[in-house]
């Protein structure tokens, strides 16, 4: 037997690896959005090193629940939206699809933001560049299907590295990285316990469940698929969240070391420029571009997945206008909404994103335990239910999420609660 022909078991599965790689990778990086580059951005900004130890931590929480996601896909073969209607009834779903509405419109909202501010730093007008992009995120998803889409993603998954370089160019002292990623360190004020629920609010959204599902079903995936699907996950959550670890350090290294105070990504972008040079500032803010297109095409779909699944209609990237009219409507009503109060003489979006957060906050732990109970359903589940381990794992994991969400739904609530 030649060496090729031995290599061909091995060669077949990285292939069948190939056709499954996406919806893990795709959901866990767009969750890098305006929003969440921000977060990392203030956080590295304001705190320094001190928050990197909860890295792996916040890894693993992203791990656990898409995989739970992952699973109840290719198990199913149906959405989440699908599932809540069919297991929790109608009322549910309505309460779940209206926050849903309202909290992902505001991010869309954000996402154009996003683009905008990324786009004045290179000198374009946001009314030239929130309609292109509005136009070309419609296009790609109306016009295209599953498999040109989702590599179109990948693609965009891959940009993210720009950070990452971002991060090196700004020459932080690795030791001093090193040890602060194993120190853990926690400081009892208002605004370190802010920023520190924040990056967990960032990091797992209500949405990334909804659509990693979605796409699972519309991809076709089935339970042959799963151990790949599962390698799948595991690299997307582990590439976003180092991908935030290094716009933490980029911003640590240079804004935080000459005590320079930011409030968003774009004033991160353009401080970086003469403490690390043009081409960090250049990459940081082509960064913030990619995020925030990636973003405005996911959220928007993710929400037509949603509210299509919910109520039995047509939905999918492969169906065309004609097939999944209410599916096209929402995706495309959620554009325009989005690019168009970008267009208005608007002062300041800090609140609506404030208030977007706020109700992932009240959705996320309503979601999670909804999953919780619908994987340890064996009727639905079969031999696919969590082990005993798993789920003690898992609900510690979600008992710890519901009382940090209640501490960053109330700091944003009330802002001077905690002194």
């Amino acid at each position: 037997m030649s060496f090729w022909e031995r290599l061909k078991p091995i060669r077949i599965r990285f292939m069948l690896l190939l056709t499954v790689l996406g919806p893990g990778i795709i959901t866990a990086n767009v969750d890098n959005d305006a929003g969440g580059i921000t977060t990392y951005s203030v956080a590295g900004a304001h705190y320094g090193y001190s928050l990197l130890w909860m890295m792996p931590l916040v890894a693993l929480a992203l791990i656990i629940v898409q995989e739970m996601s992952a699973r109840l896909g290719v198990v199913t073969g149906k959405g989440l939206a699908d599932l809540i209607r069919e297991n929790m009834g109608v009322r549910m779903t309505t309460l779940i699809i209206a926050i849903m509405l309202i909290a992902n419109l505001a991010n869309t909202v954000s996402e154009f933001a996003g683009v905008a501010a990324s786009m004045e730093i290179f000198g374009v007008s946001k009314y030239i560049s929130v309609p292109v992009v509005a136009v070309g995120v419609w296009l790609l998803i109306v016009k295209g299907n599953y498999k040109s889409v989702e590599r179109i993603f990948l693609v965009a998954s891959a940009i993210y590295l720009t950070y990452i370089i971002s991060g090196v160019l700004a020459r932080p002292p690795w030791g001093e990285v090193m040890k602060a990623a194993v120190t853990p360190s926690f400081h009892f004020d208002a605004g370190y316990v802010t920023i520190f629920v924040t990056i967990i609010g960032t990091t797992i959204a209500p949405w990334m469940q909804f659509y990693q599902q979605a796409a699972i079903a519309d991809k076709g995936l089935m339970v042959a698929d799963y151990a790949y699907e599962w390698l799948d996950v595991i690299v997307g959550s582990i590439f976003a969240v180092f991908v935030a670890a290094f716009i933490l350090i980029a911003c640590s290294a240079t804004l935080f070391t000459h005590g320079l105070r930011i409030e968003t990504a774009k004033d991160a972008a353009v401080a970086l420029k003469p403490l690390a040079g043009p081409y960090a500032s250049a990459l940081f803010a082509l960064g913030l571009l990619n995020a925030s297109i990636f973003s405005a095409a996911i959220l928007p779909l993710s929400t037509a997945y949603v509210v299509c699944e919910a109520f039995g209609w047509e939905s999918g990237i492969n169906r065309n206008l004609k097939d999944a009219p209410v599916f096209f409507s929402i995706y495309t009503a959620l554009i325009v909404l989005g690019a168009g109060i970008i267009l208005l003489p608007i002062k300041s979006l800090v609140q609506a994103m404030l208030d977007s957060q706020t109700l992932n906050g009240v959705l996320l732990p309503v979601i999670l335990i909804v999953m919780l109970r619908l994987i340890n359903d064996k009727q639905l589940m079969g031999r696919f239910v969590n082990g005993r381990i798993f789920n003690i794992v898992a609900w510690t994991m979600v008992v710890i999420l519901i009382g940090l969400t209640a501490i960053l739904i109330i700091v944003t609530i009330f802002p001077g609660f905690l002194g």
